[in-house]
C-alpha cells in the first residue's frame, strides 16, 4: 500500500488537477489573495492589502497586482473571505471597480466589506455565509468551518475541487478558551483529515514562535485586575476589529457602575457595524457621547481608542500630543494599550508612551503586563492542525519567507516529505492532482500596486525615488525666461530652494549657484545649443556639480524655462 504522503514519480495524464496561485501574502505579511483555478473556472480566497514601508513616501495603501484576475475577468466564479481584517478584504474596492463577481464572508465580515464600498460609492453582490454552510460554486463545493482568531467570524474553507481538497485555514490561534463563540469543532477537522486532505495551506504567521498562543482570557484578567484598581479615568486602545475584547472592556465597564465612550473613526464604525449586526451587545445606558465624558466624575469613565500602534493621525496619538478635541490625558488617568507592537511600529508607541507619562497618567503596556494576545498560532497549535487534517501536500501561506520556511521545517518533523512541502512566492503556479503535484517554470504577473490618493498604480518605482530624493536632500527650482524663437535669456534664472537651504541663511551659496547657472546659460547660448534639452541637462550638470562640492548633498535640481 502506497504512503499517502508520498509523491509518485509518474504523472496520470487524465488525474484532474488544480492550480494555486499565490497573488499576495507570501514572503510578506500583508494583501492576501490566492487563486484556485480547474480548467476555466477560477475562485478567489481573500483580497487584502498592506500599508507603505517607509520608503513608500506618500502612498496610503498597497494592493495586489490584480492584472491575472483582470484578464481571466470571465473565469472568475467568486470571491471568499475568511474574515474581516484589512489584510483580507482592504483590495476588495479596487477588484470590484474592474471586474463584478459575488464575495461570500460571514455577517461581519460583509459589513466591514459593505463599510469601504460605500466610501468608494461601489455596490456590490455580498453573499452571506456561517459557519457549516456549503456552498457549490461551479467546480468548487466549499464547507466553512468556525476558527477562532482577533476578530468575529473568521472561518476556514474545505474546498472539495475535482482534484481532492485543497484546505485553507484563513488566520487562526487554537483558543479552548475564546471570550465569546466557540472554538474550533477538532471533531469535524479529524473528520477531514480522514477522508482525505490533498492540499494544507495554513497561516504561518507566528511559526518562529515556540508553544502556544496564550488564550484571550489571560488579557480578560489583565483587565479585570486593572478596572479593579484604577481610580480614575480608564483609556484602553485596542484594535477597532477586535470585536470580543471591546465586548469584554464594555461588560467590565457596566459591572463596574461605569460609562463607555468610544474614539477614533475605525473603532466608532466597527463599534456601529457589530453592534447592527449582533456581535457586539452594548449593556443597557453604557454608552455616552465623547463630548459629555467631562461632565462624568474621572471614576465613571472608560474609553475605549484606537491608537495601540502610535499610528501619527490616531486618537490616542492625538490625546497624548494635546491635539484630541475632547480628551485632554491627565494625572491619574490609566491608559492601557491592549496591542503588541508591530514589527516596525516600535518606536512610535514608544514615543506615545513617554508622551502619556510626561503627563502623569499611569500606562499599562506589553512590556509590564499581560495585556495582548497574538490571534495567530504558534509552533505547537501549528502542529495540531497538521495532525489533525494529516494532508498529503502542504503550502504554507500568510507570513514572510522566513515564518513559510519554519512553518515546512515543522511539516517535516512530523514525518511529512520534503518533496511533499511547497515553499511558494506571489506569482508561483502549484499544480496539483492526486497523484503528483509540481510548481510550474513560469509564474503569473504578481507584486505590489500603489495607491496614492485617487491614483492606483500611477506612482511608480521612479516617482518612489524622486520623492525619497526630496525627502533627504530637498529640490532646486531654476526658474528662467527665455525669448521665443532665439531661446535668448530675458530674466533670470531665479533659483528656489524647497528642503535644501533655508534661503535668507545662505545668501552667498544660493547667489554663487545663480551664476554658476548664468555661466551655464551662456556657455550654452556660445556654443550654439539653444534646445531646450540641452539647456536644461547643462544647467542640471553644472549646478548639481556646485552644489554637491559645496555642500555633499544631491537635490533634486528641475530647470523650468517660460517662454516669452
Amino acid at each position: 500500500m502506497r504512503n499517502r504522503n508520498s509523491r509518485s514519480r509518474g504523472k496520470n495524464k487524465q488525474d484532474p488537477a488544480v492550480q494555486v496561485i499565490p497573488l499576495g501574502g507570501l514572503g510578506e505579511i500583508g494583501k492576501n489573495m490566492t487563486v484556485l483555478r480547474y480548467k476555466d473556472e477560477m475562485l478567489l480566497i481573500d483580497c487584502g492589502m498592506t500599508f507603505p514601508s517607509d520608503e513608500m513616501y506618500g502612498i496610503d495603501i498597497v494592493i495586489p497586482d490584480m492584472s491575472y484576475i483582470i484578464e481571466n475577468a470571465e473565469k472568475l466564479k467568486a470571491v471568499v473571505i475568511t474574515h474581516g481584517h484589512e489584510d483580507h478584504i482592504g483590495g476588495i474596492p479596487y477588484l470590484l471597480r474592474r471586474i463584478s463577481v459575488p464575495i461570500y464572508g460571514t455577517a461581519l465580515t460583509l459589513g466591514l466589506i459593505q463599510n469601504k464600498l460605500i466610501e468608494h460609492g461601489l455596490r456590490a453582490d455580498l453573499r452571506e455565509i456561517e459557519p457549516g454552510d456549503r456552498l457549490q460554486i461551479g467546480s468548487f463545493k466549499i464547507e466553512v468551518l468556525n476558527i477562532t482568531h482577533s476578530i468575529a467570524g473568521a472561518c476556514a474553507f474545505a474546498i472539495d475541487t475535482p482534484a481532492g481538497l485543497i484546505f485553507h485555514t484563513g488566520d487562526f490561534k487554537i483558543d479552548y478558551t475564546p471570550l465569546k463563540g466557540d472554538p474550533i469543532d477538532f471533531q469535524r477537522f479529524a473528520e477531514i483529515g480522514r477522508k482525505g486532505v490533498l492540499l494544507l495551506m495554513a497561516d504561518s504567521t507566528n511559526a518562529l514562535r515556540k508553544g502556544y498562543t496564550p488564550s484571550e482570557q489571560t488579557v480578560a484578567g489583565t483587565l479585570d485586575s486593572i478596572f479593579a484598581t484604577a481610580k480614575g479615568r480608564i483609556i484602553i486602545a485596542t484594535f477597532a476589529s477586535n470585536v470580543n475584547r471591546v465586548q469584554y472592556i464594555m461588560n467590565l465597564a457596566h459591572e463596574s457602575r461605569k460609562k463607555v465612550a468610544v474614539s477614533g473613526r475605525s473603532m466608532i464604525n466597527i463599534v456601529a457595524i457589530a453592534s447592527e449586526l449582533g456581535y457586539l451587545d452594548v449593556p443597557d445606558n453604557t454608552m455616552v457621547d465623547i463630548g459629555k465624558i467631562n461632565s462624568l466624575k474621572d471614576k465613571e469613565v472608560v474609553l475605549i481608542t484606537t491608537g495601540s500602534q502610535g499610528e501619527p493621525m490616531s486618537a490616542l496619538t492625538r490625546m497624548a500630543s494635546d491635539e484630541h478635541k475632547s480628551v485632554k490625558i491627565k494625572p491619574g488617568d490609566t491608559v492601557v494599550l491592549s496591542s503588541s507592537p508591530i514589527p516596525g511600529n516600535e518606536k512610535t508607541i514608544s514615543n506615545v508612551v513617554n508622551k502619556l507619562l510626561e503627563k502623569g497618567a499611569n500606562v499599562i503596556y506589553s512590556d509590564i503586563a499581560d495585556i495582548h494576545v497574538s490571534g495567530h498560532p504558534c509552533q505547537e497549535e501549528l502542529k495540531m492542525i497538521q495532525m489533525l487534517l494529516r494532508p498529503k501536500y502542504f503550502a504554507p501561506v500568510h507570513g514572510e519567507f522566513k515564518h513559510l520556511h519554519t512553518h515546512a521545517e515543522i511539516a517535516k518533523s512530523l514525518g511529512m516529505p520534503k518533496e511533499n512541502i511547497f515553499l511558494m512566492h506571489n506569482g508561483s503556479v502549484l499544480d496539483v492532482s492526486q497523484n503528483a503535484a509540481r510548481l510550474e517554470k513560469k509564474d503569473v504577473p504578481a507584486g505590489s500596486v500603489m495607491v496614492d490618493g485617487l491614483g492606483v498604480g500611477d506612482v511608480g518605482k521612479i516617482v518612489l525615488r524622486d520623492r525619497k530624493l526630496m525627502s533627504e536632500s530637498g529640490l532646486i527650482v531654476v526658474v528662467t525666461a527665455v525669448e521665443a524663437g532665439s531661446n535668448y535669456i530675458v530674466s533670470g534664472p531665479e533659483l528656489i530652494s524647497r528642503g535644501f537651504v533655508y534661503v535668507r541663511e545662505s545668501e552667498d551659496l544660493m547667489g554663487t549657484a545663480k551664476v554658476i547657472v548664468t555661466q551655464a546659460l551662456e556657455d550654452c547660448i556660445d556654443r550654439g545649443l539653444t534646445d531646450w534639452s540641452s539647456m536644461k541637462s547643462a544647467v542640471r550638470d553644472s549646478l548639481r556639480e556646485f552644489v554637491y562640492e559645496q555642500t555633499k548633498r544631491s537635490p533634486i535640481i528641475l530647470p523650468i524655462f517660460l517662454e516669452v
